[in-house]
C-alpha cells in the first residue's frame, strides 16, 4: 500500500506541471478572447463538478426535453467568440481563426480542468478496491472469423485466466480457415459452429447457449491477463452497474505506427475514460475485453445488426437504459494493432463509420435529459473529439501555414510548443497512472503533429462517407499473430 501512495503522489507534480503550461496559453496570448476561452472552460468544470455531487446526493432531477448546458456551450461558443473578434475589430479572416482557435482552447482549457483531477481521482479509488468475495457464473464468448493465426493464443489465455466458474464459448462465423479445427482441439472450451452473418449475429449466437450472470466478451486477437476476469467482475458487486470495459493495450509494439496506437489507447483510457468512469458514462465497451449483465443484454434486444460498431451501439441503448458502464483498469487484455497504414484504414474506417452510425442512431440521446450523463457528458463529448476536433484541426494548421508564409514564425513556434509540452505532460500522467513504459512519452509529439493529422483525415473521411450514404461494409487489419508484446 505504501508503494501505491508513493504512486500516486508522484502523479501531483504532473498534474500541477499541466495547469502551468494552461496558465502559459493566457500568458502567451493575452487577448479578451484567451479569457473568455477560460472563463467559458472554468464555467463548464464547475458545471460537471456540481453534477457529479448532486448524483451523489441523489438530487438530480429530470429536466425538459432540451439539450444539456454542454451541447448549448458547444453550439452557442463560436458565435460569442466571433461576436467578441468583431467587437475588436479584426479582419474577417482573422476572426475566423481566431474563432477557431479560441473554441480549440476552451475545450482544451476544460477537458484539462476535469478530466486530469477525475484521473487522479479515480486512481485513488482504484488503489482502495479490495478482492470481490463473490464470483458469479460468467461465461466468456469469443466471435472468431478466420482467425486462425490467433484464435489459439486467445483461448489459452482464457484457459489459464484465474476465476472460479467461467465458461468458455468460441463461436465460429462461417471460416474458411483452419479456425474451427483449432478451436475444436482445446478441452473445456465450448466450440460453436454457424453460417457466417457477421460479428453481431457470433455475439448473439453464443448468447445463446451462455449460462453465466455475467457476460465477457473477448475478441479472437486479445490476450487476457491472468486475473483480467477477477478484476472485470469487481465492478458488478454495485447492482446499479450494467457493463464494464477492460484496459485494453497494444501488443505488437514493433514500429512508429504502433507505438503511436499504444500510446492513443494508454492516453484515452487513462485519461478521458477514467472521467467518464466517475460519472458511470463509459461510452463504449470493447469488444476486446468487455462485460455485461445477460439480463440487460437481453432487455436491451442484444446486438444490433445497422452499425458496424456493435460494441459501441450495445454500450448505449444500455446507458439509455438508466444503467451504469464503468471501466476496470486492472483487467488487462492485449490486442493486436495495425502494423501499415494500409491495415490502419481500413481498422480506423470501420471504427469511424461505426460511430458515426451509432450518433446518428441514437442522435436522441443529445437532447433527452432521461439519459442522465449519456446526454450531459457522453455524447456531447463525442461530439467534440469525432465532430469538432477533426476539423478545427485542419483549420488551424491551414491559419498557421498562412501565419508562417506572413512572417509570425515566433508565435506559431512558441504556441507549437506549448501544445506539444501539454501534450506530453498529458502523456506521462497517463502513463504513470497505468504504470506503462515511459518510451511511449516519446511518441506524444506526434498527437500534435503527424499522427493526429492522420486520424483527423480518416474521421472526416467517415463522416463524409455517413453523410453521403456510401455503402460502407465490414473492414479489418491483417493478422499478424504476435506472440509476445514487444
Amino acid at each position: 500500500m505504501r508503494a501505491e501512495y508513493r504512486r500516486l503522489l508522484k502523479l501531483l507534480p504532473l498534474a500541477l506541471s499541466i495547469y502551468l503550461v494552461l496558465a502559459l496559453f493566457v500568458l502567451l496570448m493575452p487577448s479578451f478572447l484567451t479569457w473568455l476561452s477560460l472563463l467559458s472552460a472554468l464555467s463548464l468544470t464547475i458545471y460537471f463538478l456540481l453534477l457529479l455531487r448532486f448524483r451523489s446526493e441523489g438530487r438530480l432531477r429530470r429536466g425538459s426535453r432540451i439539450p444539456s448546458l454542454f451541447s448549448i456551450a458547444l453550439i452557442s461558443l463560436p458565435f460569442i467568440f466571433g461576436f467578441v473578434a468583431a467587437l475588436e475589430a479584426y479582419e474577417v479572416g482573422a476572426s475566423l481563426t481566431l474563432i477557431v482557435v479560441a473554441t480549440g482552447l476552451t475545450i482544451t482549457f476544460w477537458s484539462s480542468f476535469l478530466a486530469v483531477p477525475l484521473a487522479v481521482y479515480h486512481k485513488c479509488l482504484e488503489s482502495l478496491e479490495e478482492a470481490s468475495p463473490i464470483y458469479p457464473t460468467l461465461s466468456v464468448i469469443v466471435p472468431a472469423y478466420n482467425e486462425e493465426k490467433v484464435v489459439a493464443r486467445a483461448i489459452e489465455a482464457l484457459l489459464e485466466a484465474d476465476y472460479p466458474s467461467k465458461e468458455i464459448i468460441v463461436v465460429d462465423d462461417g471460416s474458411t480457415d483452419r479456425t474451427l479445427a483449432i478451436a475444436s482441439s482445446y478441452k473445456g472450451v465450448k466450440v460453436l459452429h454457424k453460417p457466417n452473418g457477421g460479428k453481431y449475429s457470433a455475439l448473439n449466437f453464443g448468447l445463446r447457449f451462455a449460462r453465466g450472470e455475467i457476460v465477457v466478451t473477448v475478441d479472437a486477437d486479445s490476450i487476457v491477463g491472468r486475473d483480467a476476469l477477477k478484476e472485470i467482475v469487481k465492478r458488478f458487486r454495485d447492482p446499479k452497474v450494467a457493463a464494464v470495459c477492460g484496459n485494453i493495450k497494444v501488443l505488437n509494439r514493433v514500429n512508429w505506427l504502433t507505438r503511436c496506437q499504444a500510446l492513443e489507447y494508454v492516453t484515452s483510457i487513462n485519461i478521458f475514460r477514467r472521467a467518464l468512469d466517475v460519472f458511470g458514462a463509459v461510452t463504449v465497451v470493447p469488444g476486446a475485453l468487455g462485460a455485461f449483465r445477460r439480463s440487460v443484454l437481453e432487455a436491451g434486444g442484444l446486438y444490433d445488426r445497422d452499425t458496424l460498431t456493435e460494441d459501441f451501439d450495445v454500450t448505449v441503448k444500455t446507458l439509455k437504459s438508466g444503467s451504469i458502464v464503468q471501466a476496470s483498469s486492472y483487467a488487462v487484455a492485449y490486442t493486436e494493432a495495425p502494423q501499415t497504414l494500409k491495415d490502419l484504414y481500413r481498422q480506423r474506417m470501420r471504427w469511424y463509420r461505426g460511430n458515426f452510425q451509432t450518433i446518428f442512431k441514437h442522435r436522441d440521446a443529445f437532447t433527452n435529459p432521461r439519459y442522465g450523463f449519456l446526454q450531459r457528458l457522453g455524447f456531447p463529448f463525442i461530439l467534440i473529439s469525432m465532430g469538432f476536433i477533426p476539423f478545427a484541426g485542419m483549420a488551424v494548421w491551414a491559419s498557421a501555414a498562412i501565419a508562417i508564409l506572413n512572417g509570425a514564425y515566433t508565435y506559431i513556434a512558441s504556441t507549437l510548443l506549448l501544445f506539444t509540452a501539454l501534450q506530453t505532460l498529458l502523456s506521462l500522467l497517463a502513463i504513470e497512472i497505468d504504470e506503462e513504459d515511459p518510451r511511449l512519452v516519446a511518441y506524444a509529439p506526434f498527437f500534435v503533429v503527424g499522427y493526429k493529422h492522420l486520424i483527423d483525415a480518416f474521421t472526416i473521411k467517415a463522416l463524409f462517407d455517413i453523410l453521403l450514404k456510401r455503402r460502407v461494409k465490414w473492414t479489418r487489419a491483417e493478422r499478424i499473430g504476435q506472440t509476445r508484446k514487444q
